[in-house]
């Protein structure tokens, strides 16, 4: 039986990460990519959704994601702009922050975009999903997606620098949280989205938005679940990590790699499972966590699609 297909929506860029002010190296980032990308080595068909300029960096970015099995069919390269790059800093807990250099045109979103079939993935998130000339047009398409048979992943992953325009994005956040079947959203977006600093809280605001599936991830502290109707905590291995960049990128491909690893191979698995897909989520993201990268390594790739292949 063929897999079903994977769609990630979100930005793509290059990640110029510094640490004590020197650059130390440089990867094509986006939450949506990197998730794209621990998915391709993991052997699962995956597109990314997204745009990037008809420039070097461009080229770069796309190389480097059809190398790793991501199809770049959906790209919209544009030529009357340049691709975003990121400057991350590395603070001494291996956190990054950000300033971002971009440079876009006024269409953006691919007017080409995939047949969805039943049992196919779509995740989108980020601040791509929320920016106000793309939201109308990504929201159309993952109600086409959910209307045809879809599971739809969202992660909302907002931070600080964006709190200024919080009033005016709120509401696209909670209309994307009102299309998808299951959230992934760690504590400190909902600290910021909503005030809230604990799972129930989190999840209360999740199900008046309209989704009944939260999963509640707390760094080194765990995350915790509700799915099908059960709540249930996971805790998280003690790691010293080398890089935190793409640890939540990971856990959501990890997240998707689980539901697949399924006995149908289609959608959700039975309950008693998703526990273990949660593992399978924090197996990504701790393996992101031990190297440079922002994507689970070509290794353990390896080992994840040997165990997938098991009868």
């Amino acid at each position: 039986m063929s897999l079903p297909h994977v769609y990630c929506i979100g930005e793509a860029l290059l990640d110029i990460i510094f640490e004590k002010s020197q650059p130390r190296y440089a990867t094509p980032g986006g939450s949506m990519l990197n998730s794209a990308v621990s998915l391709g080595r993991a052997g699962i068909p995956v597109y990314l959704i997204s745009d990037f300029a008809n420039d070097q960096t461009g080229d770069l970015i796309n190389d480097f994601l059809l190398r790793n099995g991501v199809s770049t069919q959906y790209v919209n390269r544009y030529d009357n702009g340049k691709t975003a790059i990121a400057l991350a800093f590395l603070d001494n807990e291996q956190n990054a922050s950000y300033s971002f250099y971009k440079d876009y045109p006024v269409n953006r979103f691919p007017k080409c975009v995939p047949e969805i079939h039943p049992g196919d993935f779509v995740l989108f998130g980020s601040f791509y999903s929320i920016t106000p000339s793309l939201h109308d047009e990504i929201i159309a398409f993952v109600r086409h997606a959910r209307e045809n048979g879809a599971f739809i992943l969202y992660d909302p992953n907002f931070r600080k620098p964006h709190l200024d325009d919080l009033e005016r994005l709120r509401p696209l956040i909670f209309e994307n949280i009102s299309y998808a079947d299951m959230v992934r959203g760690s504590d400190e977006d909902f600290q910021l989205i909503v005030g809230v600093n604990n799972f129930e809280e989190a999840f209360t605001a999740v199900k008046k938005a309209g989704c009944n599936m939260l999963v509640y991830t707390k760094n080194k502290d765990g995350v915790e679940a509700f799915i099908h109707d059960e709540k249930f905590n996971e805790a998280i291995p003690f790691i010293t990590p080398q890089s935190t960049i793409g640890a939540g990128d990971a856990f959501n491909a990890g997240l998707i790699y689980g539901m697949l690893a399924s006995p149908t191979h289609t959608g959700l698995p039975h309950p008693i499972r998703m526990d273990e897909t949660v593992r399978m989520g924090i197996r990504f993201s701790t393996e992101v966590c031990l190297n440079l990268e922002n994507y689970i390594s070509r290794e353990f790739a390896n080992t994840i699609i040997q165990e997938f292949s098991r009868p």
